[in-house]
């Protein structure tokens, strides 16, 4: 063999790398140990694997199901991130994510299994993005699911610095026997509410609107309330709440009140031909919609098709099925309240919600 002669590539005078362009793959790798014993503690026996693999593997639970029906949610947090950064608290917006999609999966009478994240920022702060992470796993603990993985995307001058992006994804299971849906639902039925922890997460943009325009900061306080601290009040997560009611009482139909509020939600569990007509004499809501509707002068109208008014989730009930719901609920500590009633409306005409004045 003839030796080899000198290479014909010349050596770069400059190594330009990954990092250099703004991606820390060495952060990304610490993260993932960083965040995996918080994942460790959400963990449930049907995990095949978990984090750290291309993907998340997890087994029906055996034996526990006939028909097993899976139910898929997915959401953000949305600009209720402004506010976290602006305050630089990141330890609850987490629950806020998983509580989006766990709370919608419930809707159905399902009992959440798994969550992934997705977590996108310019540059990767790992002290930051512990804190989010960690949060994540937190809302997964108070739905009893398990954090089955998730992606870290750092994307160089994609976000403002110091800022992110959260998305998340839930995966339940229901029995198809015991899918709530709505079709057993009929005029006389009753509405219960069962109390928001304040906003929850939708509303924020009207909510910094009405702020901006006052030039008030998340440090002001107003009556009393120390505006940050209410308006970053984590969603509250209602799962263990409503499988346990649901083994103790039928329940004919459950709204999750997010975007749009009462009259956008209500309906979504109702059939085409009803109504449910609620009285807000009937529960009790936070101070921070009191505040935001002064400060902004809204209008009552767009204040209920924005926000949840102090109801985070709607129950439909018979109405001897009333008082034992309640009951149930105030033993594990939730605010309810019989709210209205379900009446007919035009028949074949879309279900609606109508909030008496």
């Amino acid at each position: 063999m003839a030796p080899r002669g000198p290479s014909r590539y010349k050596p770069w005078p400059v190594a330009t790398t990954y990092k250099d362009a703004g991606v820390d793959l060495e952060a990304g790798d610490a993260l993932v140990e960083r965040i995996r014993p918080h994942a460790v503690r959400t963990k449930r026996p049907e995990v095949v694997s978990g984090v750290g693999g291309f993907g998340g593997l997890f087994a029906i639970p055996p034996g526990k199901y006939k028909e097993p029906v899976l139910v898929s949610g997915t959401d953000g947090v949305g600009t209720k991130l402004k506010l976290a950064f602006a305050m630089d608290r990141h330890d609850t917006v987490g629950i806020d994510l998983v509580a989006m999609s766990v709370n919608d999966v419930l809707t159905s009478g399902a009992e959440p299994l798994f969550f992934l994240d997705y977590f996108a920022t310019s540059k990767l702060e790992l002290e930051q993005a512990e804190k989010v992470i960690a949060g994540v796993a937190r809302g997964c603990e108070l739905a009893g699911c398990t954090l089955l993985g998730g992606e870290t995307a750092e994307l160089p001058g994609f976000y403002a610095p110091g800022e992110y992006e959260l998305a998340g994804f839930a995966v339940g299971i229901v029995e198809r026997s015991r899918i709530i849906d709505g079709r057993a639902i009929v005029p006389g039925d009753r509405v219960i509410g069962v109390a928001s922890t304040g906003l929850h997460s939708n509303g924020y943009s009207l909510a910094r609107k009405i702020l901006a325009d006052n030039r008030l900061e998340l440090t002001a306080k107003v009556d009393g309330l120390a505006l940050g601290d209410a308006l970053l009040e984590p969603t509250r997560i209602y799962v263990k709440d409503v499988l346990a009611l649901q083994d103790a009482v039928p329940v004919k139909g459950l709204a999750h009140i997010t975007g749009s509020g009462l009259p956008g939600n209500v309906p979504r569990c109702l059939p085409d031909g009803t109504r449910a007509v609620l009285s807000p004499l009937a529960w009790k809501r936070a101070p921070i919609f009191d505040v935001l509707q002064r400060l902004g002068q809204v209008a009552p109208a767009e204040m209920y098709s924005t926000f949840n008014m102090g109801l985070g989730l709607t129950i439909v009930v018979a109405p001897e099925h009333v008082q034992p719901a309640l009951k149930l609920l105030a033993a594990r500590g939730l605010e309810a309240w019989d709210v209205g009633q379900i009446e007919a409306g035009k028949p074949g005409a879309e279900a609606e919600a109508i909030i008496e004045s």
